[in-house]
C-alpha cells in the first residue's frame, strides 16, 4: 500500500489564522437560543472572552482568530470544563463546540503546567481528543494549533492513510496535545509509542458516532486500557450535536459527576438555513443538479451522495461541462481527501462532491448552498448535511431532492424539522405518518433523574416553541 509523508504543518501566522469562520448577520439570535444545564453546583457561563479569566496567550489567539463573543455553548462550556468538571455537552452543529473545549484545556495546560514526559519513544499525552474521521481529526488539530499559537505547548495529529512511521515519530518526541482518529491512536497504542499514563483530559467530539456500534469497542478498549489514568483523575468530556438517551447511557460509563449542557437548535434545524425540497425521479436528479448549479453560477456547492461510485460519476459529469469539481469519499487516498477539500474551501473549486465522510464537524468557510443529491437514510445525518452551511449566524440554503421510491420514510421527519424551523412543508411531504425522531428541542435530554437537593437544572435564554 502505497503511504504518504505530508509536508510540516505552516507556522505562518496570517495562514493559521485565515480559516474562522466569521460570525453572520443573524450571530445576534444566539443571545436568545434556549440553554439548559443540568447536574451538580454548575458554574455561572461567561459573558465574554475577556472576562473569562484566560491567559493572555490565549485570549489573544482568541481574539486574533476572530472571535468577539461566546457562543451559548461556548458560554457554558470554558467555565465547566476550567471549574475542574466533566462534561457532556450538546449542541447544534456550526454553534462553536471545537473552541469551546480547546480554548479552556489549552488554558488550563498554560496555568497549571505539567513535565512533558517521553520515554523509550513512548509518548504520553496530557490531553486525547478523539473524532470519527480524517478531515474532523486534521479540522481539530489546526485549531488547536491556532489557539496555542506562541505557546510552548505540542500538538500532534495520527490519522489513517498516511505514513505511520512519520506520524509516531512526531508523536514520540512528546506532545502536549494528541488528536487522533480511533484506528491510528490503538494503533500507536499497541507499537508502544502512545501511553495514556498522564493523560489529563479525553475528549469524544461527535460523540454520539464515536459511542454507536461501529466505534464503541475502539472507545471502551481506550478508556479501559490499563495505562488509562482513572475517571476521577482527569477530565472527560463529550460533544456532539445529538445525545439520545441510549448514547447517553453509554457515555455515562466514563463520565464522573458530569454536568449536561443542551443548547438550543441552532445552525442545521434553524431559520437561518433556508430548506428547500424538490420533487424528482432518480432519472430526473441529473438534470436537476445542473439546472441548480446554472443558476447559482459561482456559488460554492456541496453536493452530498450516498455511495463512493456516485460520487466519482457526479464529479465526473461536472468536470465535462467545465465545472471545477471535486470529489471526496472513503476510498479515495487521504492526499486526494485533502487536496479536494483544500480545493474546495480555498474557492479553486466551486463545487465538491462527497458521501457522509464530510457531513460532521466540518467547518468550510462561505458554503452557499448544501445540496442533497441523495437524502440520507437517517434524519439525523440530514440534520449534520444541512449543517454545513448557515454556520455562527450566517445564512445558507438546503437543497433537497424527494424522491418518493427511495425517501419515503424520511417524511414525516423532515416535515417536523421544516415546522420546527418555520418553514412551509411541500404538499408531497405532508401526511406521512409518525415522526421517529426521538430528539427534543436541544438535540436531547439530560437521562439523569434531578430530585434531590445537591443538584440543579439551570434554564438560560427562550426556549423554543416546539419540542422535536
Amino acid at each position: 500500500m502505497k503511504v504518504t509523508v505530508y509536508p510540516e504543518p505552516t507556522n505562518d501566522e496570517t495562514e493559521i489564522f485565515s480559516s474562522t469562520i466569521s460570525s453572520g448577520i443573524n450571530f445576534d439570535k444566539f443571545d436568545h437560543i434556549a440553554v439548559k444545564v443540568s447536574g451538580e453546583n454548575p458554574p455561572r457561563p461567561i459573558e465574554s472572552f475577556k472576562t473569562a479569566n484566560l491567559r493572555k496567550y490565549v485570549l489573544d489567539n482568541v481574539l486574533k482568530a476572530g472571535y468577539r463573543k461566546p457562543t451559548p455553548i461556548q458560554k457554558n462550556a470554558i467555565p465547566i470544563i476550567m471549574s475542574g468538571r466533566d462534561l457532556m455537552g450538546c449542541a447544534q452543529t456550526g454553534s462553536g463546540k471545537t473552541a469551546a473545549f480547546l480554548v479552556p484545556i489549552i488554558n488550563m495546560l498554560l496555568q497549571d503546567p505539567k513535565d512533558l514526559i517521553s520515554e523509550n519513544g513512548c509518548a504520553q499525552p496530557q490531553v486525547i481528543i478523539v473524532s470519527p474521521t480524517r478531515e474532523l481529526t486534521l479540522q481539530i488539530f489546526n485549531e488547536a494549533r491556532k489557539f496555542s499559537y506562541g505557546s510552548v505547548l505540542k500538538v500532534a495529529v495520527a490519522y489513517g492513510g498516511t505514513a505511520v512511521r512519520h506520524q509516531g515519530d512526531n508523536i514520540a518526541r512528546g506532545c502536549h496535545i494528541l488528536v487522533a482518529t480511533p484506528g491510528r491512536l490503538h494503533d500507536f497504542v499497541e507499537r508502544n509509542r502512545v501511553s495514556f499514563g498522564s493523560v489529563r483530559f479525553v475528549v469524544l467530539d461527535e460523540a454520539d458516532r464515536m459511542l454507536d456500534m461501529g466505534f464503541m469497542p475502539s472507545i471502551e478498549k481506550m478508556m479501559l486500557h490499563p495505562t488509562m489514568v482513572e475517571t476521577t483523575k482527569r477530565q472527560t468530556l463529550m460533544f456532539s450535536a445529538t445525545f439520545p438517551e441510549d448514547i447517553q447511557h453509554l457515555a455515562g460509563r466514563f463520565l464522573n459527576n458530569y454536568l449536561f449542557v443542551a443548547v438550543g437548535i441552532v445552525g442545521g434545524a434553524s431559520t437561518d438555513v433556508e430548506q428547500i425540497f424538490i420533487e424528482v425521479t432518480k432519472y430526473e436528479k441529473r438534470n436537476s443538479l445542473k439546472q441548480l448549479i446554472e443558476e447559482n453560477d459561482g456559488k460554492r456547492i456541496l453536493v452530498f451522495v450516498e455511495t463512493k461510485r456516485n460520487a466519482d460519476f457526479i464529479a465526473a459529469m461536472l468536470s465535462e461541462q467545465q465545472l471545477l469539481t471535486s470529489s471526496i469519499h472513503g476510498d479515495r487516498m487521504q492526499r486526494e481527501r485533502e487536496e479536494a477539500l483544500q480545493n474546495f474551501k480555498s474557492g479553486k473549486h466551486c463545487i465538491l462532491v462527497a458521501t457522509a465522510v464530510a457531513a460532521r464537524g466540518l467547518d468550510i468557510k462561505n458554503v452557499d448552498i448544501v445540496v442533497n443529491y441523495d437524502l440520507p437514510k437517517s434524519i439525523d445525518e440530514y440534520v449534520h448535511r444541512i449543517g454545513r452551511t448557515g454556520r455562527v449566524g450566517n445564512r445558507g440554503k438546503a437543497v433537497s431532492f424527494y424522491d418518493s421510491d427511495q425517501d419515503l420514510a424520511l417524511v414525516a421527519d423532515l416535515s417536523k424539522i421544516l415546522r420546527q424551523a418555520d418553514q412551509s412543508v411541500p404538499d408531497f411531504l405532508k401526511g406521512g405518518g409518525t415522526a421517529t425522531f426521538k430528539g427534543n428541542k436541544y438535540g436531547g435530554s439530560d437521562v439523569r433523574n434531578f430530585n434531590n437537593a445537591n443538584t440543579a437544572v439551570v434554564d438560560q435564554g427562550q426556549e423554543p416553541e416546539e419540542e422535536w
